[in-house]
């Protein structure tokens, strides 16, 4: 494979302006995909992670609680345009909980902190170009939000989409837009120094930053977290829960053999054959939040060492051009993931947490038990379960995927679900108001059916 499409793609991003550094980044990652590079970890190359430090193992001060708050900055990923949900602006812009959005809470709960603690706790985003004005317009209601001397979010970089057959960057003329990609949450790291934002951040005297995703409302600023990574000098932590049945899928820690080195490993660094590996919870105990602490002057030195390139394991995504459009070209999307960069950091640690930092909503599914009366919002704007048992498990078939239809399928609101124990949805059912679960629920349908005002459900429930 000659370098002629990479030479094609350099020239289209240093027209498009892209950052020097994340042009060394995206030449990087070409040229380990032109020598083969898949991204893949093999189970013979690592070992189970161990125990872990878990985080109610350390005692903070109020005053070591205040201190490492006042040396922090909260920043949140928010490229995502939440597509797979049927969604065509910022999926943070989705009203989750009382009428507010992602960010609406997110805001809200960086505030009620800053006044807790008396610091000035930065909130920042990493917005895409499809998601910024609106994400933004949503933060003009909360015009204290904004610390003199730093932005409220910077851009994450693009990179040309490649031909999945000679690695040339993919041409669209139909929709020029569709020819650019982003390079992954991995980015985050680059262009944090690339926006100028890193060293604004270090003149701010601010050493850490908290890192998470915008969809994950239990990813607050946790004080004793960040007064933990100050007292153990720690220059790098990703939080971990314990796995369970429903958690087979996500990404985990392990060791290296080769170095002894943590790594992560998603789903899409498996070998062909060895699912069962990683889906093994007894082997592989932890799964990876991606909720992740960082030592700035330890990110700016490593940057500045080796040119903003981490060299974090590649990630090769294939789709096609137009993602709407199976038949349009195939394309490789070259990218990698924030949370890799734990084996950049000599003496990164992982940190065992509660499972109440872990509540994402990828799907409908989540959504639901968000917005249901599982939860509610105390005056902190943090999400609290009511409930002593576990959380119910809910499966919405395909007529609930898209947010519109899940919308129009609960128009009075979500179900009680506080005496549930799972509700499993197949066919095409609108839910009246007041309608209780009780137990494990099953509710089927043939032909579209509407459950009426008041409804008690248990059982299997055929309308």
């Amino acid at each position: 494979m000659t370098e002629d499409g990479l030479q094609a793609a350099i020239t289209k991003m240093q027209a498009r302006g892209i950052d020097p550094r994340a042009i060394n980044v995206f030449a990087h990652y070409w040229r380990d995909l032109a020598a083969g590079a898949q991204g893949l970890i093999p189970e013979e190359t690592i070992e189970p992670l161990g125990e872990v430090p878990a985080l109610g193992d350390f005692a903070a001060t109020p005053q070591q609680r205040r201190d490492a708050l006042a040396r922090t900055a909260v920043i949140k990923l928010n490229g995502g345009l939440g597509t797979s949900m049927g969604m065509t602006g910022p999926k943070s812009a989705l009203e989750v909980r009382d009428g507010l959005t992602f960010l609406d809470i997110i805001a809200r709960q960086v505030l009620a902190l800053r006044a807790q603690h008396d610091v000035q706790l930065p909130l920042i985003l990493m917005n895409s170009f499809r998601t910024r004005s609106e994400s933004l317009a949503i933060l003009e209601k909360y015009p204290d939000l904004a610390v003199d001397g730093l932005p409220l979010d910077f851009l994450q970089n693009a990179e040309p989409k490649l031909r999945a057959d000679t690695l040339a960057p993919v041409e669209w003329p139909a929709d020029p837009e569709l020819e650019w990609c982003p390079p992954g949450h991995g980015d985050i790291y680059v262009a944090l120094q690339g926006s100028g934002l890193l060293g604004a951040l270090r003149a701010q005297g601010i050493r850490y930053v908290f890192l998470s995703n915008a969809d994950n409302l239990g990813a607050t600023c946790d004080p004793d977290v960040a007064a933990w990574m100050f007292d153990q000098g720690v220059p790098y932590a990703a939080e971990v829960c314990p796995r369970t049945a429903n958690d087979r899928k996500g990404g985990h820690l392990a060791r290296r053999r080769s170095d002894g080195r943590m790594i992560l490993r998603d789903s899409a660094m498996v070998a062909d054959g060895e699912d069962h590996h990683f889906q093994d919870n007894d082997r592989h105990q932890y799964f990876h939040t991606n909720n992740l602490w960082v030592d700035l002057e330890v990110l700016e030195r490593l940057l500045d060492e080796r040119d903003g390139v981490l060299g974090l394991p590649i990630v090769v995504n294939r789709k096609t051009v137009d993602p709407s459009d199976s038949s349009s070209t195939p394309v490789i999307q070259i990218e990698s993931a924030m949370g890799t960069a734990v084996e950049a950091f000599e003496g990164s640690q992982a940190l065992l947490v509660p499972r109440r930092r872990f509540r994402p909503v990828k799907t409908t599914n989540e959504l639901l038990l968000l917005r249901s009366d599982v939860f509610e919002l105390d005056d902190d704007s943090v999400v609290n379960s009511v409930i002593t048992h576990d959380e119910p498990a809910i499966r919405l078939d395909g007529h609930y995927k898209l947010v519109p239809d899940f919308e129009a399928r609960f128009p009075a609101g979500p179900p009680s679900l506080r005496e549930c124990t799972g509700l499993e949805v197949a066919g095409d059912v609108t839910f009246g108001a007041g309608v209780v679960c009780v137990g494990d629920v099953q509710v089927r349908a043939e032909e579209p059916a509407t459950i009426t005002d008041g409804t008690r459900l248990s059982g299997s429930v055929t309308c």
